[in-house]
């Protein structure tokens, strides 16, 4: 086989046959894929389903601790769990640009392997376009999920039982994914290497729903990071958040980037993090079960939801004073995800 991704890998013919053979049914292959149908035909007992979709243009393709495949994967079961469901399979559509190295797209293939493994979903079907040169950046990934849904977790996704006095909880460092990705994007070098926190969060957000508390919120912070979650957690309702500033972790690295490039950390996108909203009296022995998790070992409580600022997400700061949290205007990091 070429080295390099042609035109002939998206004819549909014995070139591409041999591409979905020798790389995507190599690393996603299971009873499912393996029949090359169509259509997967899958079998779910269940009465309701979540379903999510997103698409991934990050650049650079690779960055410290992760890779667009990566991204992908966890991306996905991310969006599926944080609502709720517990997520099962996904779909995997790759539009590739000519000449991308064939080994790239294998270790690509292979790390979205290993994520879907850590998050116990199959990868059951799938699609690859091959675009000319120029008309694509080295290489897209869309990703499509279903999971299985129970009936009791319907408002967490729109925050409708979020009360006076429940506890935020953040599950750990904000801002590694921004910093990383422009940090390759810029060929920076940093003295203690900052990494991607790109991870699948299904199984920690499972351990939580399992502890039987109710759950009020949760919420993946991506782009527009966890100030956009607040903004649009307290818009048009009559209760706000006050947040303080010191116990929100931000690593000392990412911080001084930021500093350097005016970027604000609150605003910094991750893509393995997540917010949740809990009852106060439950909130020390929810951060305890996250924090026996590997992706939440530093999870930390950041602030309360508050009856005397309807509608605003407040920062109290570490000099003293207050900030109004404002949603993010215009775009800070293009293709960061």
């Amino acid at each position: 086989m070429n080295k390099n991704i042609l035109l002939g890998h998206g004819s549909g013919g014995k070139m591409t046959s041999d591409l979905i053979n020798s790389v995507f049914v190599k690393y996603f292959d299971n009873d499912i894929l393996r029949k090359k149908t169509d259509s997967a035909i899958l079998n779910i007992n269940a009465g309701e389903l979540a379903f999510a979709t997103d698409s991934y243009v990050v650049d650079p393709v690779f960055f410290p601790g992760g890779n667009i495949g990566m991204l992908a994967v966890s991306g996905t079961v991310n969006d599926l769990a944080v609502s709720g469901a517990k997520p099962l399979y996904l779909s995997a559509g790759f539009i590739i640009e000519e000449g991308f190295p064939l080994e790239q797209l294998e270790i690509i293939c292979k790390s979205m392997k290993e994520e879907a493994l850590k998050a116990k979903v199959l990868i059951v079907t799938g699609d690859t376009k091959v675009v000319k040169r120029g008309q694509c950046d080295k290489i897209f990934i869309n990703t499509s999920g279903i999971g299985i849904f129970n009936k009791k977790n319907h408002e967490i996704s729109e925050g409708k039982n979020i009360r006076v006095g429940d506890k935020l909880i953040v599950s750990g460092y904000i801002g590694d994914h921004s910093i990383a990705v422009i940090g390759a994007r810029e060929n920076i070098q940093f003295e203690n290497e900052i990494l991607s926190d790109v991870a699948p969060l299904n199984l920690l957000i499972q351990d939580v729903l399992k502890t039987g508390h109710e759950m009020k919120f949760m919420r993946d912070l991506t782009r527009g990071g966890l100030a956009t979650v607040l903004v649009e957690m307290v818009e048009d309702k009559d209760f706000g958040i006050i947040i303080t500033e010191e116990d929100i972790p931000v690593r000392e690295s990412v911080n001084g980037l930021c500093e350097i490039f005016g970027y604000d950390p609150l605003y910094m996108a991750n893509e393995g993090k997540v917010l949740f909203v809990v009852k106060a009296n439950n909130a020390e022995e929810i951060l305890q079960t996250i924090q026996k998790n590997e992706y939440g070992k530093d999870a930390r409580i950041i602030g309360e939801v508050t009856s005397g600022n309807g509608g605003m997400a407040i920062l109290e700061s570490v000099i003293g004073g207050n900030r109004i949290i404002d949603k993010l205007a215009g775009e800070q990091l293009p293709r960061i995800c």
